[in-house]
């Protein structure tokens, strides 16, 4: 007897997923930067803001990682303690983090323009409201009440160390379905700014968005995006659209605000029977 064959679902979207820093708040995803090159510092470790934007969107561990990862941190760190960083070195640096990040988190709360028209817009669609971060649960107990000060109010926060592991992990994700109550994975979008945020959609079974302006990978504030000329904006949406569609990304966005466009696109392929895991479609 031949496997039985579901068939696809064909309905509307029931819930996107959002990042926070540099896609739903934090123009330019600073937060974390920030707190990066302070740490360092007082370890008399030099780094640049691109060095602090490795593995961004990961566990806040992890991207610790990441930065010690790149060999011209890595060599600054032999140079400063004569040995290359170990495990033991990533513990106590993640300790020290933690107290720096906290203190400054809800400094970087104000949200992206176009999000609370954005969320107002599809909310009035039925389309629920989750999120995923790279912070952990301390920090977004400060981030989240800050940020519904300005008005955005998620209806689901999942943290990296509320589930097994994070990014590109999907159980984030998969959390945010349970407590929103929708399914299957195909009716949700997972919407962020980096590679890792694409990659845990993509793992989750879900739709993908991209963000371009206002994320890491252009790591610019808003002020300096608004000041690029309308050729520079192109070719920076463009560069770093590329980026995020090499990690899977089946749509690609300036902003939050161009969300509900996005939306638009994705149930027109839902309708005609598309799927998240089939082949990759850019827009």
């Amino acid at each position: 007897m031949p496997p039985m064959r579901r068939r696809a679902y064909c309905g509307p979207v029931q819930a996107v997923i959002l990042d926070w820093a540099g896609t739903a708040v934090d123009y330019g995803s600073w937060a974390p930067v920030a707190v990066f090159l302070r740490l360092f510092e007082q370890h008399g470790v030099t780094i640049t803001p691109e060095d602090a934007r490795a593995g961004m969107g990961l566990m806040k561990k992890d991207h610790l990682r990441a930065i010690l990862a790149r060999p011209t941190v890595a060599a600054a760190w032999r140079s400063v303690s004569g040995a290359s960083p170990t495990e033991h070195d990533i513990d106590e640096l993640f300790a020290q983090f933690i107290p720096l990040q906290l203190s400054v988190v809800q400094d970087y709360a104000i949200p992206v323009p176009g999000l609370i028209d954005v969320v107002k817009e599809i909310r009035k669609r039925g389309i629920r409201i989750g999120s995923t971060t790279g912070y952990l649960r301390a920090m977004m107990d400060m981030l989240a009440p800050a940020a519904a000060a300005h008005g955005y109010r998620p209806d689901s926060i999942v943290c990296p160390d509320d589930v097994p592991a994070g990014r590109p992990a999907p159980w984030m994700c998969f959390r945010n379905a349970m407590q929103l109550g929708v399914y299957p994975m195909a009716a949700l979008v997972k919407v962020g700014d980096t590679p890792v945020d694409i990659e845990e959609g993509l793992n989750a079974g879900m739709w993908t968005v991209g963000v371009t302006l206002t994320g890491s990978l252009l790591g610019l504030t808003q002020t300096d995006v608004d000041a690029l000329t309308p050729l520079e904006r192109v070719e920076a949406h463009t560069r770093i659209g590329e980026q995020l569609r090499a990690a899977g990304a089946h749509h690609i966005i300036e902003g939050i605000w161009d969300l509900p466009h996005a939306i638009d696109e994705i149930e027109e392929r839902l309708q005609r029977g598309e799927t998240p895991v089939m082949e990759s479609w850019q827009s």
